[in-house]
């Protein structure tokens, strides 16, 4: 079942997290490792070293995950969609405090959000079911 959307999904959320991931220590030269003013990737979401990891695990598991099987890929889209989901509410209420050990700022709670509807609604929708087109025996 290669062609899952939920391995679809996993594997490529997957290859963007890692590098995401990769791509803000570019811009965390500097930044203090829990710091709560990060460097900007893209010139708009806020990352420190933290994030940066955060990033790459959650790329890699999913990206593993993808790969692995549908089942694997769908349980894993609906956790990291789920934490997405808490992250991306919570996170407003982290902006501007000693709590905001992730340097979120609001286009990282938005991005986050976004991330996690798709995810959530791959992950908790219905895998498509291979089917195999029979055809009665005639002689």
């Amino acid at each position: 079942m290669r062609n899952s959307p939920n391995r679809i999904v996993a594997t490529v959320f997957g290859a963007v997290y890692l590098l995401v991931g990769l791509l803000g220590f570019a811009v965390t030269g500097g930044v203090g490792f829990i710091a709560t003013e990060g460097g900007l990737l893209l010139g708009v979401f806020a990352v420190n070293p933290l994030h940066n990891v955060a990033h790459l695990l959650i790329g890699g598991a999913l990206l593993i995950a993808g790969l692995v099987s549908a089942r694997a890929a769908k349980i894993t889209n609906t956790v990291v969609g789920a934490a997405y989901l808490l992250l991306g509410i919570v996170g407003f209420f982290l902006a501007g405090t000693a709590a905001n050990i992730l340097a979120l700022n609001t286009a990282d709670h938005f991005l986050h959000l976004a991330s996690a509807l798709v995810q959530l609604g791959v992950g908790l929708g219905v895998e498509r079911a291979a089917t195999v087109n029979r055809q009665p025996v005639t002689s």
